[in-house]
């Protein structure tokens, strides 16, 4: 039997299952775009200023070592909000939104799990991707969409492939135009006049880091170009990685570290990233003033995250669609009422886990959907047991495992990366061809996922497909041999 919302609401009423519904702890969900390591308490950059992010990550328990199960938008988003991995939906590329995936389309998501439990959920800006949930039941109430707007005139930096997200730096405008000034504000208005009788959930999902990384004068400042370090690479890091490891990324709109260097670009980019990551945080710090003039803090239950990592110089490349900690390695933090504050965990975390862990801390029963594992222990004592690592997936059969101290990557065609973690944090030696450790290999293919489900119908952008040892990149077979390709250089 299939109901309606407004009916499974009413049933479930009767039924008694809004026991005390009105005695839940709210929740605040803050979900940052393309956000990697650059944040204050992950250490990532030594210029990262984002003092407000920190300051909620030390109220509660940051998580150092969380992981996302996809290093693309469409793919970790569908991930974090079903708690399933891509290799159970065979949602990889920037399309299909699952619910137009037949066999996907009565998955219970996390928002219509807390309307069962009696929330009220608010949405605005960049929660699913592209857009998607605004019209289709996900929400009760839903604000502004995500924008990178204002554009300027033109592109302010001429990047091989001319996309026009693909850009960053300053031009003249006002952080009140600005898509996440907007989000914020919508935001601070519900909470400014959210109803006391019962809970809600709040998602509100900032656009930026996100190319175009346009931020105004007043972020630049705060990243000033003397005291700003580049990235820390590694000439020619990617000699000891596989020749798969290109067909992930083959041909991006996101340009190669050769451009950035050889245009003069690398360092302007380094600050844009950084000013808008410190913007952000602002904007982060607007909400969180709204929750406490309302009263509301102390019994509500906060999660940040972000959906990705994103690359900038490190392994040569610009950019997310990689296995490696740059491309997954994500904040992720949990503070409020169940959650012990002043804790550091570095653990093996992941985002398709932040659905079962909100389940728990509301006291409500967990469906067998799930295949997320509760950080409830984590929440209250750090070095509480992980049974399982990390496990990211990027399109079918590639996969990367991150424990506490190992990565470990097996690509479609069976070639292998292994990084010791703790003396080589930078990825720069490939230890997987060396027999003396085999049995971490070994140890680490334990978790590696097997049957991964195909594409989902009308799959698109940045899918790849291993068949018959053939690869095919977006619908065009890259011969065997075929260069590297030169177009984002």
């Amino acid at each position: 039997m299939s109901l309606t919302k407004p009916c499974l609401v009413l049933f479930l009423a009767l039924a008694g299952l809004f026991v005390n519904a009105a005695d839940k702890p709210n929740i605040l969900m803050i979900a940052i775009d393309d956000q990697n390591d650059w944040i204050g308490f992950m250490g990532g950059h030594p210029n990262a200023k984002t003092p407000h992010i920190d300051a909620l990550a030390a109220s509660g328990t940051a998580f150092t070592n969380a992981h996302c199960q996809s290093p693309l938008c469409n793919p970790s988003r569908t991930s974090l909000m079903v708690s399933k991995r891509p290799g159970s939906t065979g949602i990889y590329g920037l399309k299909p939104w699952f619910r137009d995936v037949a066999e996907l389309a009565d998955l219970e998501t996390l928002p219509q799990f807390l309307m069962r439990n009696g929330y009220k959920t608010y949405t605005a800006g960049k929660i699913y991707h592209g857009g998607h949930g605004k019209k289709d039941g996900e929400w009760d109430v839903v604000g502004p969409g995500a924008s990178g707007k204002p554009f300027p005139p033109k592109k302010l930096v001429n990047t091989p492939q001319p996309h026009k997200l693909v850009d960053w730096g300053k031009f003249d405008h006002k952080d009140e135009e600005k898509g996440d000034w907007l989000v914020a504000d919508w935001t601070e208005q519900q909470l400014d006049n959210m109803p006391k009788d019962e809970p809600f959930f709040m998602a509100c999902g900032f656009f930026l880091p996100h190319v175009p990384c346009y931020a105004t004068q007043k972020w630049f400042d705060m990243h000033p170009e003397e005291t700003t370090q580049l990235p820390l690479i590694k000439r020619d890091d990617r000699k000891d990685t596989p020749r798969f490891s290109w067909y992930i990324h083959w041909k991006l709109p996101e340009p190669r570290l050769e451009f950035l260097e050889d245009a003069g670009e690398w360092m302007n980019l380094t600050r844009s990233y950084l000013a808008c990551t410190t913007f952000v945080d602002s904007q982060v710090k607007r909400v969180l003033d709204a929750l406490d003039r309302n009263g509301l803090r102390e019994n509500t239950i906060i999660v940040l995250w972000s959906d990705h990592g994103w690359h900038i110089g490190e392994k040569e490349i610009t950019g997310k669609n990689t296995l490696w900690d740059d491309g997954t390695r994500v904040p992720l933090l949990f503070a409020g009422p169940g959650v012990k504050a002043g804790q550091v965990c570095t653990k093996p975390a992941e985002l398709l886990d932040v659905y079962p862990t909100l389940a728990d801390l509301i006291g409500s029963e967990k469906t067998e959907q799930l295949e997320g594992v509760s950080l409830l222990p984590q929440l209250q004592d750090a070095s509480a047991e992980r049974k399982r690592p990390a496990i990211t997936t990027h399109n079918a059969g590639n996969h990367g495992i991150r424990s506490e101290n190992w990565r470990y990557i097996v690509y479609a065609d069976g070639s292998e990366e292994l990084y010791n973690m703790v003396e080589d944090p930078n990825e720069w030696t490939n230890l997987a061809g060396n027999p003396e450790y085999a049995d971490v290999i070994a140890e680490h293919k334990k978790f590696v996922p097997t049957g991964d489900l195909p594409p989902a119908p009308n799959s698109a952008a940045r899918v790849l497909i291993y068949e018959n040892g053939r690869v095919n990149w977006e619908g065009e077979d890259i011969p065997e041999g075929a260069p590297i390709p030169e177009i984002t250089r």
